[in-house]
Formats: C-alpha cells, sequence, structure tokens
C-alpha cells in the first residue's frame, strides 16, 4: 500500500513539473525592457556583436572600422565582434544561447530567424520605444553621431522588420534577385534580349540552347556542358513565382497555403525543363557564376549582393583565367510572368538586439547597432557587393551618388556589373515585396525550395513526375519541414487552410491543463487519505 502511495506522489509530482515546464517554456524570465530615465555613460560597457561576412576582407575592415569609430564616439562601450561566414549558423548558435542566457547583445540575422528567437519571452527587444526616444532614439538629441531619422529609413525596407505589430529589428542592408545573361549567347541563338524578361523567355531560349553539334558539343559554345539556366536560389524561385501569379504561399498570421495547383504547375514546368537539361540548380550542379563565366551558362539568378562574381571581368572569378570566356553580361530583374506589372524580392540582413538584465546595457547596444545605419557604414558596405543602403540620408548622399555616376569605371570598386544590379532594386523598391514573418516562417521557406529540387532531381533519376508523385512529395516535405505542427498546413488546393491557434486560445488550454492537473492532484490526495483509512 505504502509503494503504491509513493507511486502515486511521484506520478501527480511529474504531473505539475510538467505543467510548470509547459507554462515556463522558452522564457528566460527577463522583464521586459524599459528605456531607461537616463544612461548612466559614467559605467564601462561591454558588448557582443554577430555579424556575418563571406570572407569578405573588405567588409571584415569595415566592420572594424566601425566598431573602432564608435568606440571613439562612446571610449565607456566596448564591442566584441564574432564573424560568421553563414546566416544559418548565427541562428543555431542564437538558439543555442537563448537557453543558457548567453545571447548576444546586437546580432545581424533575417527577420524569419527573429521570429523564432521571440518565442521565448522578452528575448528580442521591441523598438519602437527606443525608435521615438527623443535622447538616445532614431535622430536622438543625444546621441553622439550623425543617424537617420525613422523617416529616414526607406519606409519598405523598415516593414520587413515589423513582427506581432512591432519593430523588433532594424534593416541593414537590402538586395534582390538578379538574372545575369550572357547577352553574346542570346544573340547567337537569334534572340533580341528585352529589357523585362519573361518566364517564357527565358525557357524559349533555354531549350534553344540544348541544341547540339555532331560531336556532342553544345552549338551555342562548342563546349561539352552548358546548362542554359541555373538558380542560385530555389526557395526565393518558387516564392516570387508564386507572388507573380498571385498563388498562395501563406498568410501574415501563418497559414501555410503553398501546396496548391498552382504550384503543382511550377513544378511539371520545372520537371519540362530539368528533363531536357535546360534547368538546374546551385544544390544540383554548383555556383551558376562558375558556369556563367566558363560559358555554360546563359540565364544565372543569384542575389544582386553576388554581383562581383557575374560576368568575363568580375573582381571576384572563382574560376581559372584559362576557363574564364568572354561574353557581355546583361543585368535584368528575375523573369516575370507579367513584365507590366513586375515583382521581385526584397531582402538582406537587418539588426536585432537582444534583452538583457541591465537595461543600460542594452541601450548601449542599441546605440551601436544605430551607428551601423550612418552614412559612413552604409556607403561603405553598399559598395563592397551589389547591395542597397537602407537610408534615403545614405542614397541620397553626394558620394553614394558619386559612386553609382561611376560605373564601369574599374573593375573593382565601381564594376559595372555589381552598380546596375544596385540600380535595379534602386529603381524597383517599389515593386519588390517580403514574405510574411511568423514562427516557422523560415521552414516554410526551406520547403519551397525542397519542393522545386526534388523535382529537378527526381527527373534526372528518370522518375515519373505526375499528380500521384506531387501529392506524395507535398506530404513527405510537410512532414520534413514540420509545416504540419504549425497549425495551418494541409496538401492539397481543394483544402482548408487551418491558421495557427490564437493566443487567447494556447493561453485556454493552458489553463485547462494546469486545472485538470489540480483536480488530479486532490483526486489523488482524497484517494490516498481514503485508502489509508
Amino acid at each position: 500500500m505504502m509503494g503504491m502511495k509513493k507511486l502515486l506522489q511521484r506520478l501527480l509530482t511529474a504531473l505539475v513539473c510538467v505543467s510548470f515546464l509547459t507554462a515556463c517554456h522558452g522564457s528566460q524570465g527577463l522583464p521586459a525592457f524599459e528605456v531607461p530615465e537616463q544612461w548612466d555613460a559614467s559605467r564601462d560597457y561591454e558588448i557582443t556583436f554577430w555579424a556575418k561576412n563571406d570572407t569578405n576582407k573588405t567588409q571584415t575592415k569595415i566592420y572594424e572600422d566601425a566598431i573602432a569609430d564608435f568606440e571613439a564616439l562612446y571610449p565607456n562601450v566596448h564591442v566584441n565582434m564574432r564573424l560568421y561566414t553563414d546566416y544559418g549558423k548565427i541562428y543555431n548558435d542564437v538558439i543555442t544561447n537563448i537557453a543558457t542566457g548567453t545571447t548576444p547583445n546586437v546580432c545581424i540575422t533575417y527577420p524569419d530567424h527573429i521570429a523564432t528567437y521571440m518565442t521565448g519571452t522578452n528575448i528580442v527587444v521591441p523598438l519602437d520605444d527606443l525608435f521615438a526616444d527623443g535622447r538616445y532614439g532614431l535622430g536622438g538629441s543625444e546621441l553622439a553621431f550623425d543617424g537617420p531619422t525613422q523617416a529616414q529609413i526607406v519606409p519598405q525596407f523598415l516593414d520587413e522588420c515589423v513582427l506581432d505589430g512591432a519593430h523588433y529589428a532594424i534593416p541593414y542592408m537590402r538586395s534582390t534577385e538578379i538574372c545575369y545573361v550572357n547577352k553574346t549567347y542570346v544573340e547567337a541563338l537569334g534572340f533580341e534580349l528585352p529589357d523585362v524578361l519573361t518566364w517564357d523567355f527565358v525557357w524559349e531560349v533555354s531549350e534553344a540552347a540544348t541544341a547540339k553539334n555532331a560531336d556532342g558539343t553544345y552549338a551555342v559554345n562548342g563546349q561539352q556542358v552548358l546548362i542554359p539556366f541555373i538558380d542560385k536560389s530555389t526557395d526565393n524561385m518558387m516564392i516570387q513565382m508564386l507572388r507573380q501569379r498571385g498563388a498562395g504561399y501563406s498568410t501574415d498570421d501563418g497559414q501555410i497555403q503553398i501546396f496548391n495547383d498552382d504550384t503543382k504547375d511550377i513544378l511539371y514546368t520545372v520537371a519540362q525543363h530539368a528533363g531536357t537539361g535546360a534547368f538546374s540548380t546551385f544544390k544540383i550542379s554548383g555556383y551558376p557564376a562558375n558556369f556563367l563565366n566558363a560559358g555554360q551558362c546563359i540565364f544565372a539568378i543569384d542575389s544582386s549582393a553576388g554581383a562581383t562574381w557575374m560576368g568575363s571581368d568580375a573582381p571576384l572569378v572563382d574560376i581559372s583565367p584559362d576557363k574564364l570566356v568572354q561574353f557581355e553580361t546583361a543585368v535584368r530583374m528575375v523573369p516575370q510572368y507579367d513584365p507590366s506589372s513586375p515583382q521581385m524580392i526584397s531582402q538582406g540582413p537587418s539588426i536585432c538586439v537582444f534583452n538583457k538584465e541591465d537595461s543600460d546595457e542594452v541601450l548601449a547596444s542599441w546605440l551601436f547597432a544605430q551607428y551601423l545605419l550612418t552614412n559612413d557604414v552604409q556607403i561603405a558596405y553598399a559598395q563592397t557587393e551589389g547591395y542597397v543602403p537602407v537610408t534615403t540620408k545614405a542614397q541620397e548622399a553626394p558620394e553614394y551618388q558619386d559612386y553609382l555616376a561611376r560605373a564601369g569605371e574599374d573593375n573593382q570598386e565601381h564594376y559595372a556589373v555589381k552598380i546596375e544590379a544596385t540600380r535595379v532594386l534602386l529603381d524597383n523598391a517599389a515593386n519588390t515585396f517580403v514574405t510574411p514573418v511568423f514562427n516557422g516562417s523560415t521552414s516554410l521557406r526551406d520547403a519551397a525550395g525542397q519542393l522545386i529540387e526534388n523535382v529537378a532531381k527526381s527527373v534526372r533519376r528518370k522518375e515519373t513526375v505526375d499528380d500521384a508523385y506531387l501529392e506524395s512529395m507535398f506530404d513527405d516535405v510537410l512532414a520534413l519541414y514540420h509545416l504540419d505542427q504549425l497549425g495551418g498546413a494541409t496538401v492539397g488546393a481543394d483544402k482548408e487552410a487551418l491558421g495557427p491557434l490564437p493566443t487567447a486560445s494556447k493561453a485556454l488550454i493552458g489553463v485547462l491543463v494546469v486545472a485538470w492537473v489540480g483536480i488530479a492532484i486532490v483526486a489523488g490526495r482524497d484517494w490516498l487519505r481514503r485508502r489509508n483509512e
């Protein structure tokens, strides 16, 4: 009898612990950040800054210079920088450090990632109160530097940083997807390159380019290798194609809509052209710039930030000089279904500030984050690759306008392809869009690309791509990326997508769980008392 009593007691204890763990999961117990009445500038602060570059020494020096200049203005603040070569690694390390309460102070990351960080309580600092603070906010009176006001941050870029109705980041740099074209080969195939590419045009030219000579070489380049169209980012490819068609991807509140008939139609098209060898992806074949520069690709889609790798005279060519082929490189926005109403994705890193016990430390972090928006940092970083500064203050600065005007003056800082790619985004800011951000949106983005990758690989393996294949693949991808756990994913165009549970519903479920645990405890105690009597 006593053994049964101890067993029940342990069971009830376990139930209570589970209820508390459920209620407290993801929380560090930090209080919500409030802007200090007055920042204590007499104290010393040490903050950590996590950033990303592609082993680009110029970018590293820009960060180092920015830190040195900031520390000269604020001698009591010391910034420790940690560099990564991949945003995914930053994301993984932040998630790990949330659990141990050792997040960085300032981090360059993506809004999709921030949405996951925010699943913990008060982990990321909401910035609206800081924006508006007359002393330390954007354009504040007590700043030691000439930073932008909120009105001087490009509205479309700032809007990307809104999560759950509040700003949880500030934009750092922006880019878009660009189609880099071997214009020489397009014309050799008998086509005239339009100002705005259409998907029909790209597919038609790509198929024409698969024609071979009697010896098995490709007619257009005389080589054994040619992949007419390679896309670096298949997630962006799928997202942009769906957007251009007005098809479902997801809603702002996290309803998953990607498994629809438009997606199937896109995948059938991918299967068709992957089957002829006219299309491939970075994950399957390799970096599109290398194929483009070797005369083995005609349409290479990559970020505008990758422009310095594109073209015969690119400053960051990754292939040996003997493999380079001379051709005229044209720069275009990504292909469109309707050229009169172009749609192109806006992307790029943002800056978030993590909450700490010490609100003065958070404010010191915010000051450094703001400093990264000053003209010196924005213009210098934008000149390294095909990025666009996120402030009109920087975009309109005489030194930046002079930089743009000198396109083609050299093949380094003023490399023509890089500046042309930048201009595509500057001229089309109103035609850009962003995907909804929510906890799980990173997984959805990965799933979007996986659909194209799977189909392209299956065709190469001579597998049949039909409705049964696509339905089965939808189920597999749904499970692989745990989209079924988001509460909004369904497979099939005729099935209604259910959104995630509202916060109030989640709270009610939590209350019910605790209530049932309490009932179990009371009932267990009564049973034990009666048993002992």
